[in-house]
């Protein structure tokens, strides 16, 4: 074993940057044996030097990050500050001085990531992100090599725990979504600005990372269709359990039929209950990889947390400094097939649809004709009065487009849709509010995973 330590520069000492240098510490020994040389905490850029923390020598923290990764005798710098500046200049600063480094940055990958792998290749340094999606999980590494031989078709999955354990809370407790974000800010599943998680912009930047590595492409953050969870209601809930399903924010990059294109996006979506992604609970994740040859995989774990997160931290740096040791590389980007990103309105997906309508003669037979107009083929139809019970469903309008009662009141009509491209169910909503007799569309959602 080489005796001189490969000294390595941590960015940001908060919840994950502190529980992995307390693993450094406490595991040395082990990650020695296992890299083949000591490994040694050379540096903490932190922003708060005068916060007190465990375990951590205060002559090591500093808060000039920059002169920290051009000191030169840095072997990797591990990021874990987030955010786009400073991380996006201290990384390829740390490029240009000679150092790999190890990122949690989801969203300056999301952004920036074919610049950041270029300068890693130009200054022959790796660049590791396996804990940038997915906490613990390993899902990265899979993609980028145990299947680097095969085709993935499709990557589906939970990889927000935040907005998943809403969602659960609402499903199980018959909680509204204020509520469950309440709860989930107690138990400190949500941050005091909860934006990033519940509008699913996190979720939109995992689901960039996991596509351009599934299909070899290039797919910027600004490519992925995004939308988010604060407008699922209790009522979405319970029709999707009479459907047999229950709601989840799901992550879905998918490479087209004729393998021309891709699309990825972000969205609630309804799945059935027999779906392995029903049963994932709380703050936990789950993906599913479809490929060719493999077919499909599941991966599953707790997606975010100081020590989650740490794991796939620490599993990187050993990567990274086995690699300086034996002069190799580890895998950069992948991005030759080029292929084309479509907008969302091409992916091919069921919607269930609720209107608000007039409950009077006629106004199925017209909101049928609407479907038909756009080409989407109905599968089921629900018709309930606002007086009947919750779960009353007249004889006959279950799966049919039959006729609604006589009285001028309210009604509520739940269509379910055979699958046909987005664009047109998106045309059929917007049609169906110009009708006189629908006073609103309450809820839109898709429905995935058949």
């Amino acid at each position: 074993m080489r005796t001189r330590p490969l000294k390595v520069a941590l960015l940001g000492c908060g919840v994950v940057g502190s529980e992995v240098a307390r693993i450094m510490t406490t595991h040395a020994d082990d990650l020695a044996a296992r890299i083949g040389a000591p490994v040694e905490l050379a540096g903490v850029a932190v922003r708060r030097p005068g916060r007190v923390r465990a375990g951590i020598d205060p002559a090591l923290v500093t808060t000039d990050a920059t002169a920290l990764v051009k000191r030169g005798d840095i072997d990797v710098v591990v990021e874990v500050i987030g955010g786009i500046e400073p991380a996006r200049r201290l990384i390829t600063t740390a490029f240009e001085h000679g150092a790999s480094v190890v990122s949690a940055n989801k969203a300056l990958l999301a952004e920036d990531g074919p610049a950041l792998h270029q300068a890693a290749e130009a200054h022959g340094a790796d660049l590791y992100y396996e804990a940038a999606v997915a906490g613990a999980i390993p899902l990265v590494r899979p993609l980028r090599e145990s299947l680097v031989g095969d085709k993935v078709n499709r990557v589906l999955g939970i990889v927000n725990g935040t907005t998943n354990f809403i969602l659960d809370r609402m499903d199980t407790s018959g909680a509204g979504y204020a509520e469950a974000l309440d709860e989930a800010t107690a138990l400190g599943y949500a941050e005091a600005d909860p934006t990033a998680d519940v509008e699913g912009f996190d979720a939109a930047a995992k689901a960039a990372i996991l596509a351009g590595i599934a299909f070899h492409t290039r797919v910027s953050l600004d490519q992925v269709h995004r939308e988010g969870i604060t407008e699922v209601t209790a009522a979405d809930i319970r029709s999707a359990r009479r459907m047999g399903c229950t709601v989840k924010l799901l992550a879905i990059c998918e490479r087209a039929q004729d393998g021309n294109s891709v699309t990825a996006r972000v969205h609630p979506a309804m799945i059935p209950l027999s779906h392995p992604l029903a049963s994932v609970r709380e703050a936990y994740n789950a993906v599913f990889v479809e490929a060719e040859a493999a077919g499909r995989l599941m991966f599953y774990g707790p997606g975010a947390g100081g020590s989650p997160t740490a794991s796939a931290v620490l599993g990187d740096l050993v990567a990274a400094c086995r690699n300086k040791l034996s002069g190799a590389r580890g895998p950069g980007e992948s991005a030759y097939t080029q292929l084309p990103v479509s907008p969302t309105g091409k992916a091919v997906t069921r919607y269930h649809i609720s209107l608000d309508v007039s409950d009077k003669p006629g106004v199925l037979a017209q909101c049928a004709m609407v479907f038909a107009e756009h080409g989407v083929s109905i599968d089921t139809v629900r018709q309930q009065g606002k007086a009947a019970p919750e779960n009353a469903v007249p004889s006959g309008a279950e799966g049919t487009v039959g006729t609604a009662a006589a009285s001028d009141g309210e009604a509520s009509l739940v269509v379910v849709t055979h699958r046909a491209t987005d664009a047109a169910l998106s045309a059929t909503v917007e049609a169906l509010r110009k009708l006189d007799t629908v006073r609103g569309v309450a809820s839109t959602m898709r429905v995935e995973g058949e």
